[in-house]
């Protein structure tokens, strides 16, 4: 019986956007299970963090599916890849970091980041990194969608189709619109 490769990744996903979906694809490529961990689970309704872990979760699991599906009918993979969507809660003990994520999660033996903290604390613990190209990362970060979103600019062209709908259909840009808003009071 052939070993399957579980790898493991972490974003916040505030929002799932296309410079994540493209690091997915090339991880789908290389891996039979993708555990796929939603950090910072505990936070929603701030700035940098609007969205909820549930929300998150619907997020990149309908990203994830419509993925999948686009990958198969390319030939990019042969069959699905197995996915598990976890929400990770912060613990803030950086030196017990990854004994909690591995506490939550499936076993897995590689860990796919381009977070400089994430790859050193796995490596510290034993584990295999693999280091992520970042694509087109000015467009491509939750902070420059979350701005456009307060701004009213255009943010719909930078997330998939499918997370632009749980965008509204959870009421989000309104949601970081009220957040971002200054409570001016007349004394």
């Amino acid at each position: 019986m052939a070993e399957i490769r579980r790898a493991f990744f972490i974003g916040r996903f505030q929002p799932c956007h296309l410079g994540h979906m493209e690091v997915l694809r090339k991880i789908l490529k290389e891996v039979d299970e993708l555990i796929v961990g939603v950090g910072s689970a505990q936070e929603s309704h701030t700035i940098e963090n609007p969205f909820t872990a549930g929300e998150r979760i619907l997020m990149v699991s309908r990203a994830l599916d419509e993925l999948t599906e686009e990958m198969l009918k390319n030939g990019e993979v042969e069959k699905p890849v197995k996915l598990y969507i976890i929400p990770l809660e912060d613990i803030y003990r950086n030196s017990l970091w990854v004994s909690h994520v591995k506490s939550m999660v499936p076993p897995f033996s590689v860990v796919y980041s381009n977070n400089p903290l994430v790859i050193r604390l796995f490596r510290e613990a034993g584990i295999e990194v693999r280091s992520t190209k970042l694509y087109r990362r000015l467009e491509y970060q939750g902070t420059e969608i979350r701005r456009r979103m307060i701004e009213g600019e255009n943010w719909k062209d930078f997330v998939p189709g499918c997370v632009a709908e749980v965008i509204e259909e959870v009421g989000g840009v309104e949601r970081i619109r009220e957040i971002a808003s200054k409570d001016v009071k007349d004394l």
